[in-house]
């Protein structure tokens, strides 16, 4: 509708609450015609109490500011008027629009009347990939000036801003997608609807550019870029120093000759020639990546040959792909044809997806999920669901559409253009739980490749443990029969037994024995459920904390009861899938209501299939091999009982999957963390790899970490020798002076999650650090690297991390000042597969503090270490707080796994006037070098 009028309003108030006192502090309207702002209007409001100082930190909005301001009532009567006829847009318009019509209310002025649009859902539509939905984030994203955050002046007009970004989106759509998306919108909980309409009546005025999409069914697909003609490969393989040193000079002004780095890229390609196997330790500062990929491409164009190149994390994927690999090619002065593959069930599956969005009855989150994946399809080039920045919700609705099966005919599918791509690629960029995946696959995936990187190579034991681990949950199994709905009217069962009666095929009676086999296998799983809960609960002695942990071999079994669960359901399934068969004979006279509801019904007997399988190799299978454990919260019983099953040992499954490999390639393992002082084959012995394999460590030259700082705090409680309360009040007080001091760019490294937990909210209840962002694993919203792309984001911000940010992310230059080791990272002894592990090794003979205990977390520390300084110019402390590294004898372990930098053990005032010395000394940081 052409001349519509929007007000984009934001408020700052007191509180939450107008009910419980809270006032409006300040409003701004910017009014908008034609997607061009006509005016604005903003003003402080007296709120009749004293601004919250919280409020005032986070608006800047003092009492003095509003102190000659009046109150709402004197402005009431003009802000209702200017949002006459006009359609009110906020981000978070719930929140203004709320408080906006409490506060007219209290001024005796009737509730407003008009449409809404919350730029909140709008931008989770349009822009379905992005890191976060905070106006500050969509802002920085979207390049949208603000200066003053938190500010109604700033943050309406930034608001207007990206309101208008999201309808030049929306425009840039594709006809079908803008389609679709108006016709599921009427669920959401503001007018986008109105909007979406309006865009579809402009671009059917406008000529479509169809070449840029493919269509599948009522989905535009982003159409994949044509590549462009491949160069060949001028020159051999650099072998000489002076070579190296010519060829990448040549393209990075600023490139540092590394003697290690060349050395690496030599071993490799020796490797390659002679098809034999390598393990190398190339610590920060080396290059690792540069150092794999240039003989790795040049031997794959040179031969016609294909590398292979695997890794644990996505961010290091991505940044081989985006970053790394363009560099090599700018370097050889060719194209890579490069492709990623990753596992099936990263993957969308069209197939299911559009039979989902068919159905009725779906929730406000997984509808507003449908609209950002319909736009997310226009955009993506992969179809890996993990693009897709979704609420918990979300999350739910999109294990419904990975993809678990292959369809060779479907040309649509992402997964099979993957699987295409890679065949005719240069190099296969992976992830090691695809590559193990290829174990059990029927048709083997990667038997044509002449090399293997196999980088992160010691999280590969931990990639072995997941593809063979298996995690029963009670509240998942409810969920699962849950969706049958036999109970339900509305749901699956009763919609289903509807259709399947109607073909004449299928008897009201044999219904009748389905519904009473389910009803009996849900009573016997419950009871199952129950036995166990109170098996777990009278071992002895009681677990004083809410979550009580038993191996499953320890505990009271009721065998003929949980024996009697397998029985009844496998019978379920049985008559389940014999009613699927009979209707699936008149499939093609079945309306398309009843076929979706077929397939609806064969996808549950395909889950419940699988549940089956896992319940039992749980109970039935036994294996020394691996740990099988129970693990129950006494608040939620028998609600939160879920099962694990973990291998012990995974030698013999790199075993079976590399000695086909390593018939016809060269063999490359490497990491920044392979070996430790006094036990260099430790992750060697747990890949198996032969002892004659050999290991090349290869360390950056000591003026590389010249900038690195280390500190022992001397005066920290002893983590064994007090509660730990007292510890983590300690910790909060050190770590609240280190941020103090440095002004944040900080890593503060956690081994368990309650205690970071509690650390943090600890440091929120001071106040101490309210001039900083918090960002806390597990506690602020989001994942890892969205975490960390945050924490990137503003100077004043600290990151607090557990297991996975001890490793695995890059930080370079100024963007991290320093990292604080909480606590020596050792693995709890009570942890249930540690525990396992520990006791096979005592069975042998073997020490299991020397042999496994304090092997794992010397490498953690290593790891955290290395988060640190990522470049010869980078400046960083490496503060400890766990007082052990110096009262116990294995201490010397941990140091002596650090570069040569200087350490000093200090109390903890001194320390801190010491790093205020160093901070305010750091000086100007050179750029960093190219070869990293």
């Amino acid at each position: 509708m052409e001349n519509q009028k929007y007000v984009i309003v934001d408020l700052e108030t007191t509180g939450h609450s107008p009910k419980e006192g809270d006032r409006m502090i300040q409003i701004a309207m910017v009014i908008m015609k034609n997607w061009e702002v006509e005016k604005t209007f903003t003003t402080f409001i007296h709120p009749g109490r004293t601004i919250p100082l919280f409020i005032q930190d986070l608006t800047n909005i003092s009492d003095q500011d509003v102190k000659d301001a009046l109150p709402f009532e004197s402005y009431a009567e003009e802000i209702y008027e200017i949002l006459q006829d006009a359609v009110f847009v906020a981000h978070n318009a719930d929140f203004d629009l709320s408080f906006l019509q409490s506060e007219f209310e209290r001024a005796g002025l009737p509730r407003w009347k008009g449409k809404k649009i919350d730029t909140v859902e709008l931008s989770k539509i349009l822009f379905p990939m992005a890191l976060g939905y905070k106006l500050a984030d969509l802002a920085s994203e979207l390049n949208i000036p603000l200066n003053n955050a938190h500010r109604a002046d700033d943050d309406a007009m930034a608001t207007a801003l990206l309101f208008k970004k999201c309808w030049e989106e929306m425009l840039s759509l594709p006809i079908p997608t803008i389609e679709q998306l108006h016709k599921q919108s009427f669920k959401l909980k503001s007018n986008i609807s109105h909007l979406l309409f309006q865009a579809l009546q402009v671009k059917r005025k406008t000529i479509e550019n169809e070449s840029d999409y493919i269509y599948y069914q009522q989905f535009a697909l982003k159409k994949k870029a044509i590549k462009s003609a491949e160069k060949d490969l001028k020159g051999s393989y650099p072998n000489s120093t002076e070579e190296k040193v010519e060829l990448l000079s040549k393209h990075f002004p600023k490139f540092e000759k590394r003697q290690e780095q060349f050395q690496m890229m030599d071993a490799i390609w020796e490797t390659y020639q002679a098809k034999k196997e390598i393990m190398i330790e190339a610590s920060t500062g080396i290059g690792k990546t540069l150092g794999y990929l240039l003989p790795s491409i040049i031997y794959a164009k040179q031969r016609g040959k294909k590398i292979c190149i695997s890794t644990y994390t996505s961010y290091l994927l991505e940044q081989i792909l985006y970053k790394e690999i363009p560099k090599i090619e700018k370097v050889l002065g060719i194209k890579v044809n490069v492709s990623l593959l990753k596992g099936m069930q990263n993957y969308i599956d069209l197939e299911l997806f559009e039979q989902l969005i068919q159905q009725d009855g779906h929730s406000y989150d997984e509808t507003l999920t449908i609209l950002q994946i319909i736009v997310w399809l226009s955009k993506t080039n992969t179809g890996d669901l993990s693009e897709l920045n979704l609420s918990g919700g979300g999350q739910l609705f999109v294990e419904k559409i990975r993809k678990k099966n292959r369809n060779h005919q479907n040309s649509f599918d992402f997964f099979e253009k993957a699987i295409k791509e890679s065949l005719e690629s240069d190099i296969i960029v992976t992830n090691h739980a695809m590559l193990l995946a290829d174990l059990v696959r029927i048709e083997p995936i990667f038997q044509s490749i002449d090399g293997w990187v196999i980088d992160e190579a010691h999280q590969f034991v931990q990639a072995a443990i997941q593809r063979d681990q298996i995690m029963f949950s009670y509240a998942q199994w409810k969920y699962l029969f849950g969706q049958i709905g036999i109970s339900s009217d509305s749901g699956l069962f009763q919609a289903f037994r509807k259709a399947a009666i109607q073909t004449g095929r299928v008897s009201e009676q044999l219904f009748f024995q389905l519904e009473k086999s389910f009803a009996t296998t849900l009573e016997r799983i419950e009871r199952a459920m129950q036995t166990l809960a109170i098996s777990i609960q009278n071992q002895k002695p009681p677990l004083l904390d809410y979550k009580q942990t038993a191996f499953l071999k320890d505990l009271s079994l009721n065998m003929p009861l949980l024996k009697d669960v397998s029985r009844t359901l496998q019978k379920w399934i049985d008559l389940a899938e014999y009613v699927s068969n009979q209707v699936r004979q008149d499939v093609e006279e079945l309306p398309k209501k009843n076929k979706l509801l077929l397939e609806r019904w064969d996808y549950w007997i395909r889950e419940l299939k699988i549940k089956l399988a896992e319940w039992d190799e749980l109970f039935f299978v036994k294996s020394n091999q691996f740990a099988v454990w129970v693990e129950i919260d006494k608040r939620h019983i028998p609600g939160s009982l879920r099962i694990y099953k973990k291998p012990i040992e995974i030698t013999e499954t790199v075993d079976v999957l590399f000695n086909n490999l390593r018939k016809n390639a060269g063999v490359i393992w490497t990491s920044g963390t392979l070996t430790i002082p006094n036990n260099e084959r430790f992750i060697a012995k747990q890949l198996g790899i032969a002892d004659n394999v050999p290991i090349l460590k290869l360390e950056a030259p000591q003026n590389y970490y010249g900038g690195a700082k280390g500190y022992i705090v001397s005066d920290m409680p002893d983590i064994q020798g007090v509660s730990q309360s007292d510890y983590i009040e300690s910790v909060a007080a050190a770590v609240t002076q280190i941020i103090q001091t440095i002004e944040g760019r900080c890593f503060v490294l956690f081994t368990s999650q309650d205690m970071l937990k509690r650390t943090v909210e600890l440091i929120q209840e001071a106040e101490l650090l309210n001039d900083y962002l918090l960002f806390a694993q597990g506690v602020t919203s989001g994942s890892r690297m969205r975490l960390l792309k945050s924490f990137q984001k503003f100077h004043r911000s600290v990151l607090f991390g557990t297991n996975s940010f001890w490793e695995g992310v890059d930080v370079p230059g100024e963007d991290l000042s320093a990292v604080i080791i909480v606590r020596l990272p050792f693995s709890s002894p009570d942890e249930p597969t540690f525990k396992a592990k520990a006791t096979m090794l005592t069975e042998k003979g073997q020490n299991a503090f020397t042999d496994l205990s304090l092997p794992e977390a010397i490498l953690r520390f290593k790891q955290g270490f290395g988060r640190l300084i990522r470049s010869s110019k980078d400046k960083g402390v490496f503060i400890v707080l766990d007082r052990r590294i110096e009262t116990k004898s294995y201490g010397k372990e941990f140091i002596k796994a650090l570069p040569n930098i200087k350490i000093e053990k200090l109390p903890l005032q001194h320390m801190v006037k010491d790093l205020q010395h160093w901070y305010n000394n750091k000086g100007e940081e050179g750029k960093q070098v190219d070869n990293n």
